[in-house]
């Protein structure tokens, strides 16, 4: 079993989608690939990836395809 990516963006926007989904029951990990914090001088923001694990697709599908229409 593996992680499936749900959404790549604005870290914002993954915290609503991942607010959506635990709501289920459905657990959630966030990616946040930013450097900045680590190095300073760095300062190109990354996008934010949100996953799941594969066996809970099914479950969270349609709240994903509601938050994709609503963007």
């Amino acid at each position: 079993m593996g992680l499936i990516k749900l959404f790549s963006g604005d870290e914002i926007l993954a915290q609503a989608l991942q607010q959506k989904i635990e709501a289920i029951g459905v657990n959630t990990v966030i990616r946040d690939n930013n450097q900045a914090n680590v190095f300073p001088s760095i300062q190109s923001k990354k996008a934010v990836e949100l996953f799941i694990q594969e066996t809970d697709f099914s479950k969270a599908n349609s709240i994903v395809e509601e938050f994709r229409l609503s963007l």
